[in-house]
């Protein structure tokens, strides 16, 4: 009986030993997540970029290269002027202006004016005037590049 009882012990320990713990974490659901926020934010991001719909008339142009992000002042079909995505009226237009380009850091800033392809020319220039009257240089007017098509040959 002595003898049963020493070699039932060890048999019984091992039998109830409990697992080491898990030291390595398994990080495949995480990046399950992050790719599915990461096409989330890839969607969505180019619907963020301006608001304000606007028909931009088209031309031949080159494209300008810009370090930062440009102030928008967009003038739609209604003749509404929008700062960024903010409706402003005429006269409130300059005072905001200057107000933005300070928080931002200077006067030097470049504005695009956004004016709609059927808006009255002259609405569009009162804008550009207003801008530039108040001491901004940096104006430009934005429109979409035009695509080349064939000329019909004359017979």
């Amino acid at each position: 009986m002595g003898m049963n009882a020493g070699i039932a012990a060890p048999a019984a320990r091992r039998r109830y030993r409990r697992k080491p713990a898990m030291s390595e974490i398994n990080v495949t659901p995480m990046v399950d997540v992050m790719l599915v926020l990461l096409i989330i934010f890839m969607v969505s991001a180019p619907l963020l970029t301006v608001g304000v719909p606007i028909d931009l008339p088209q031309t031949q142009a080159k494209t300008l290269d810009q370090d930062k992000e440009p102030l928008t002042v967009s003038v739609n079909v209604k003749g509404e002027i929008y700062l960024q995505n903010t409706e402003i009226p005429l006269d409130e237009m300059v005072p905001k202006l200057k107000a933005v380009t300070e928080a931002r850091g200077g006067a030097d800033e470049r504005i695009f004016v956004r004016g709609d392809r059927q808006v009255d020319y002259g609405t569009v220039m009162k804008v550009m005037g207003r801008i530039s009257a108040a001491g901004f240089r940096r104006v430009a007017l934005v429109t979409e590049v035009e695509v080349a098509t064939a000329m019909p040959k004359a017979k």
